[in-house]
């Protein structure tokens, strides 16, 4: 079968999967196609380049999902619903890539259309939601680094929770009362994750602290 740059990031996504971030190489990527390592060459650069296209298929993956879910939305939903609507889109994609969201966290820095286009959408959003300019670039990019720090602590859960005995469990109540008692509510990782998202929009139109400014301001603190 002829190698094509498609072909080729498809078995770079596969041994990624398999290897991880750091141990990927040229070589297991044209031992998975059959092909001689230097033949890759001819259409992909190298690992970098390899890893950048790896993580711009996700991300325009992701900006599809992205689409399907805000035309499902009614017209006049709220931003911070068309927010969660590409959060959700984006969340599922890296999960359904082995090793995705460390791929979207680690890869190299290089332009990515997919990448570029998620932030742009992100970032009309939250200025036609009416969250002030200043302030939409530092939402975006939080909104991004959650959504991947959110799937990667997912990815690495272990399969069922440690065992803690009884005596061991008391302990832990009395050592830690706020993070064992009705603060820390026992939910499923959409729910979980659908509040999170919605705090973060609340804190985005949120009134600044002048009280902050003003310190910032004079170099001072206030008495």
């Amino acid at each position: 079968m002829k190698l094509t740059k498609e072909r080729i990031v498809d078995a770079g996504m596969a041994v990624f999967a398999e290897v991880g971030y750091q141990n990927l190489s040229m070589r297991q990527v044209a031992d998975r196609l059959g092909a001689h390592a230097g033949s890759l060459y001819y259409h992909v650069r190298g690992k970098d380049e390899l890893l950048a296209l790896m993580a711009d298929r996700i991300c325009h993956h992701a900006y599809e999902e992205g689409t399907a879910a805000l035309d499902a939305l009614p017209a006049a939903t709220r931003w911070p619903e068309r927010i969660g609507a590409q959060a959700a889109a984006l969340r599922l994609s890296l999960k359904q890539h082995p090793g995705g969201a460390q791929l979207f966290a680690e890869s190299p820095g290089v332009l990515s259309t997919g990448a570029l286009s998620l932030m742009e959408r992100l970032l009309r959003t939250l200025l036609d939601g009416g969250v002030p300019a200043e302030r939409c670039g530092i939402a975006a990019d939080v909104l991004l680094s959650h959504v991947t720090g959110f799937v990667l602590q997912e990815q690495n859960q272990p399969a069922a929770p440690p065992t803690v005995t009884a005596e061991r469990y008391a302990d832990l109540c009395a050592r830690f009362p706020l993070l064992m008692g009705p603060l820390m509510e026992r939910l499923d990782q959409d729910e979980k994750f659908v509040r999170s998202v919605r705090l973060l929009c609340a804190g985005f139109t949120a009134p600044p602290d002048s009280g902050t400014g003003a310190r910032a301001k004079t170099g001072r603190p206030h008495r």
